[in-house]
């Protein structure tokens, strides 16, 4: 596909995007509290791109809570209302198709460690953060993230023992990202060897642990350059990276600007939490 025109109105956090003569939507949600009901009335697929926690309600009105990790897929057809609540919210993406992504079932599926989609959902955003909008670029993400979903809304979840062992891993790393964590320390949370924990964490997870290791780290830097009385290098060091200049290449392969870009560019955006899916 050759590139659409170039559309200079910047970055697009909260924004729905409108593609391909209106047959898709694109939305990316930053991490913030909601509490908001979706009806529905296209078929979506979701990605998220961290973990989060909350209640939902899928197509009928009982709440129940959800662990939502990063790299989980979530296809949900034309005309399953979905509402959903978290105190924390998590960064999320949310691609919405005049036609059925592919899948027949009737209520919403949900598939782990979707690394196909989960690295597209990162090309997206990177396409979303940066100063100048290629719009045929991010189409042709957009349609490679719908052909992504898988063709049959059964899989095997993860064994319980192997979730349970992961959730420790997440859940250490979301507290101690900032600390050298090698990949020894967190095989031997999760009570396995090396080898075997890097294969079981990447088909959980969708991308490997020190993949998701920066992931975190750099999503911390993020909520943390909204303080602008906070330096750049002492937001590098807080992190977790070892000198500004690796906070800034990882940031830039992420997002597509350079922190102190960034930074200037959503001083100046306002980001709005609407409904998800």
């Amino acid at each position: 596909m050759t590139a659409g025109p170039l559309n200079h109105a910047g970055p697009r956090i909260g924004q729905p995007v409108s593609l391909a003569g209106g047959r898709l939507t694109l939305q990316l949600f930053p991490r913030a509290p909601y509490s908001a009901c979706d009806p529905a009335q296209l078929a979506s697929i979701g990605i998220a791109l961290e973990r989060q926690t909350g209640v939902h309600a899928i197509g009928s009105d009982r709440r129940e809570s959800f662990d939502r990790w990063p790299g989980t897929l979530a296809l949900t057809p034309a005309g399953v209302d979905v509402f959903s609540e978290s105190a924390i919210g998590g960064e999320y993406l949310v691609l919405r198709c005049e036609a059925e992504p592919g899948h027949p079932a009737q209520t919403r599926v949900c598939f782990g460690g979707a690394r196909e989609a989960f690295a597209l959902a990162r090309a997206i955003r990177r396409t979303l953060t940066a100063p100048v909008f290629d719009e045929g670029l991010i189409e042709d993400l957009a349609w490679r993230l719908a052909a992504s979903a898988p063709a049959s809304p059964h899989t095997a979840p993860a064994r319980r023992a192997d979730r349970s062992r992961y959730a420790r891993v997440l859940a250490h790393i979301a507290e101690a990202y900032e600390q050298p964590l090698v990949l020894d320390e967190l095989a031997a949370l999760a009570g396995q060897p090396p080898l075997t924990f890097l294969r079981g964490f990447t088909a959980a997870v969708g991308m490997t642990p020190h993949a998701y290791l920066t992931e975190q780290r750099l999503q911390a830097a993020r909520r943390l350059m909204t303080d602008a009385r906070l330096a750049l290098t002492d937001i590098a060091l807080a992190c977790g990276f070892s000198h500004q200049s690796h906070f800034g290449d990882a940031f830039k392969r992420a997002f597509g600007l350079t922190p102190a870009q960034y930074r200037r560019l959503f001083a100046r955006s306002a980001q709005t939490v609407c409904p998800r899916t």
